[in-house]
């Protein structure tokens, strides 16, 4: 197969695809206009010095830019760092040094994000390699940062030409880590435009009656993976810029959406809104990610009132939609997480987590994954990414299933402690290592508990010193990381419940959550 072939551009062929390409905002973007796009971004990429093994930050809403830039630097054999726009400094800061990004692209505003103040925490002596910013929008950005404007569409720029390397690093996901900040999931062309052809033979995608409403954000794998499914397959795509319920019914209401993806919270406030038995005629697959309680009963009701959902499985490592339920299912078994892998070349099994044998089916144990959709290893962290696959090429998921005996499986639960909050997967460490910088604190362990049916998270500190007010934790971690991981609640104790091991002392998160409830139930 030739390198192009498997080429983010190489998506864009399709001789049936349906126009226009993207619908954003209610303007509407064909092939021809999005092909152009690429070219002036790519010539603007160059114009700012970025080529061959550049890392460039993107740090935007969803927008046609977002997609352009990742598209140009694949025609220069740059990276794109996709940055989360719910993150604040603290994690912002970690990402950059991290990937050691050479420019990053910005909004300077959006709604309630103040992406400028966010910036002006971020101190240039932390980030050494990034040499500016290149802002879209008209607000100003703090100046002790060397700015540009992002005018690739607005000015010309000498064409430059594409060298297209479909194996080298092209797009970095960020997931939870063990220690302060997120890893960075590294992915190639091959690797994002194989899993999106996969996508769209597994789910029979024709352009012409099918159309996707993209409203996750393109940051992550589950948006940007949905996107480049529909895209592979020639499908037009009309996005939100960030997900609101409103605009949403609106656009599955009056544009004939057949499908779309996200959490379940996202379909349950969708259907907060509609009323009617059938308010979807035309929806054929909501494939959606549980995150919280109750999930089964929306899916139900969901059923009831045709806004069919189907249970995924992904992770950023193999990329969402990895694998899905099939309409042929049972309900229970369709809305479960798991299903069948998209790909027709991956490969699930199951390892016993007590004997280290490979388990049966039936039998619950951790989760592996070869498939072609695998991440080339995490950024910059060789020692990781040879922790995370096995010998013979499996990726360790970290993740509770077993097999079904059919070729499909079942997603159960998340191995070890990390927490699902805000429909991300965010390490305690991350939340623990800023506590422990806040003033008056010697030691910090956070868990996961349930507070009025939405996980969230509690932490536990030990002072150093006089005891530090709960509200001046939770104010100086507003300001470092995004909302969904500042704790609920922050209590204080002398001393955190223990075991001994033949690996030494652990922390009982267990005890932790019981703590955590009981006292929660007592205020």
């Amino acid at each position: 197969m030739h390198a192009d072939d498997v080429s983010l551009h190489s998506l864009m062929r399709s001789e049936t695809a349906a126009e226009p390409a993207f619908v954003f905002d209610g303007i509407p973007v064909s092939r021809t206009e999005f092909s152009a796009k690429i070219e002036q971004t790519t010539a603007w990429l160059a114009a700012q010095d970025i080529g061959k093994g550049d890392v460039v930050a993107v740090w935007l809403v969803n927008r046609v830019e977002w997609i352009a830039l990742l598209f140009a630097a694949a025609r220069l054999g740059a990276i794109v760092a996709a940055v989360n726009t719910r993150y604040r400094s603290g994690e912002v800061t970690h990402l950059l040094k991290s990937s050691g990004a050479k420019l990053m692209v910005v909004e300077t505003a959006f709604r309630s994000i103040d992406f400028a103040a966010i910036i002006a925490d971020i101190s240039r002596d932390e980030v050494p390699a990034l040499q500016r910013l290149a802002v879209i929008g008209a607000d100003p950005i703090p100046a002790q940062w060397p700015c540009v404007r992002f005018d690739a569409f607005d000015k010309p720029y000498p064409p430059v030409p594409a060298q297209d390397d479909a194996d080298l690093p092209v797009l970095l996901y960020t997931t939870s880590g063990t220690t302060k900040g997120p890893k960075l999931v590294a992915h190639s062309q091959r690797t994002l435009a194989n899993h999106a052809n996969a996508v769209a033979r597994a789910l029979q995608l024709s352009p012409q009656r099918h159309s996707l409403l993209a409203m996750l954000p393109f940051c992550g794998t589950f948006g940007m993976t949905s996107l480049l499914g529909f895209v592979a397959a020639g499908a037009t795509v009309h996005v939100l810029d960030a997900f609101e319920a409103r605009p949403a019914l609106k656009i599955l209401s009056e544009h004939g959406i057949t499908h779309t993806f996200g959490s379940d919270e996202m379909f349950r406030r969708i259907l907060a809104l509609t009323d009617g038995a059938r308010p979807f005629p035309h929806l054929e697959v909501c494939g959606f990610a549980a995150f919280q309680p109750g999930w089964r009963e929306l899916a139900a009701e969901a059923e009831a009132r045709g806004l069919p959902l189907f249970g995924l499985y992904g992770s950023s490592e193999v990329q969402a939609l990895f694998s899905i339920g099939r309409s042929n299912d049972a309900f229970a078994d369709r809305i479960e997480g798991g299903g069948w892998p998209m790909s027709a070349d991956a490969e699930v099994r199951v390892r016993n987590t007590e004997t280290g044998e490979l388990a049966a089916p039936g039998v619950s144990g951790e989760i592996e994954i070869s498939a072609p959709s695998r991440f080339l290893g995490y950024f910059n962290n060789p020692e990781a990414t040879r922790n995370a696959i096995t010998a013979d090429g499996f990726f360790r998921t970290g993740d509770i299933g077993r097999l079904r005996g059919d070729g499909s499986f079942v997603y159960e639960t998340r191995a070890g402690d990390a927490m699902r909050l805000g429909g991300f997967l965010v390490a305690p460490g991350e939340i623990e290592d800023e506590l422990k910088s806040c003033a008056g604190v010697a030691d910090a362990q956070a868990v996961a508990v349930d507070l009025n049916g939405q996980a969230r998270c509690v932490a536990f500190v030990i002072p150093a010193g006089p005891p530090p007010q709960q509200e001046t934790l939770i104010a100086r971690l507003r300001e470092r990381l995004a909302g969904y991981k500042v704790p609920a609640r922050i209590y204080i104790v002398d001393a955190f419940p223990v075991t001994d091991s033949a690996n030494g002392v652990k922390i009982q998160r267990a005890k932790l959550r019981a703590m955590a409830m009981e006292r929660i139930a007592a205020e």
